[in-house]
């Protein structure tokens, strides 16, 4: 997945959910500086390199992760009856040397958004909601013996990545989605993402993951439109979780949070919020 980077940032909204869809097919995705620094360390000792220790890696970067379940997913196999739902099956499937050859030097978010601090602080504020929202989903997946908790894991990883793909090759538009919300804290995020973009963000994440053709199982877990199933809950409740409590434990709505996972872990809300800070 070596595709060049868009020539300049997108400065205004595309009209609608299939133009947005191409365009993110079309543009490189950037990773962290420090997974792209950690691939060259580990292809210069490839041989020494297994599944689990790159796999690992891989996990903590929502777009590697999002790039490697892509390119899986474009190579599956004829023969295969699964798809890989995690970066770490995927790369068992592809193998390590094939992976080394079809991930080269990997472009960077920090160098795309050199010359926009203003945009990669919004980009690390989604990046640090995302690994949160991940942990704590790992969390609730272990403490309910979940099958899927690695699922789960990357699904809530994944959550918000039309956002973070938002603020690398849109940032002006991502920018002024922040700026309408702080001035309106009423205005809910669907509603400022149709009047700035021209669609939902949740639907530009579901209509990419089915062009990518990623895993049923992850896009369904992503889904916040898709029931009360509990894997759903899961990555539901970590999110909201995550933004809530993003600086700090203070905020209204926690209360509300912490009653909706004690639900889902079947504890006394005294008992989850002890396991939440444990967690966090």
């Amino acid at each position: 997945m070596t595709q060049p980077l868009s020539a300049a940032p997108l400065r205004q909204a595309l009209p609608d959910l299939a133009r947005w869809t191409g365009y993110f097919r079309q543009v490189e995705i950037p990773v962290l500086s420090a997974t792209a620094e950690s691939l060259e360390e580990l292809r210069a000792n490839e041989d020494e390199v297994d599944a689990n220790m790159l796999g690992e890696l891989i996990a903590t970067d929502p777009l590697m992760t999002l790039k490697v379940l892509a390119y899986a997913a474009a190579h599956r196999s004829s023969r295969l009856v699964t798809d890989a739902e995690t970066v770490t099956a995927a790369l068992v499937l592809m193998g390590i040397p094939p992976f080394f050859r079809a991930f080269g030097p990997q472009p960077t978010v920090e160098s795309v958004l050199a010359d926009r601090p203003d945009a990669l602080e919004g980009l690390e504020r989604v990046l640090r909601r995302a690994d949160r929202s991940a942990r704590f989903a790992l969390g609730f997946a272990a403490h309910r013996m979940d099958p899927d908790a690695a699922v789960i894991y990357s699904a809530a990883l994944l959550h918000d990545f039309a956002e973070m793909l938002l603020w690398v090759h849109a940032p002006d538009l991502a920018l002024e989605i922040l700026r309408r919300q702080r001035a309106d804290s009423t205005l809910r995020s669907a509603e400022v993402q149709r009047a700035v973009l021209n669609i939902e963000l949740d639907d530009l994440e579901q209509s990419l993951m089915q062009a990518w053709r990623l895993p049923e199982l992850l896009a369904q877990i992503t889904d916040d439109k898709h029931g009360n199933d509990a894997r759903v809950l899961s990555v539901r409740l970590a999110v909201r979780l995550a933004r809530h409590s993003a600086d700090g434990w203070g905020n209204a709505a926690l209360p509300d949070d912490i009653r909706d996972i004690s639900r889902l872990m079947n504890l006394d809300l005294a008992a989850t919020e002890r396991l939440l800070h444990e967690f966090d």
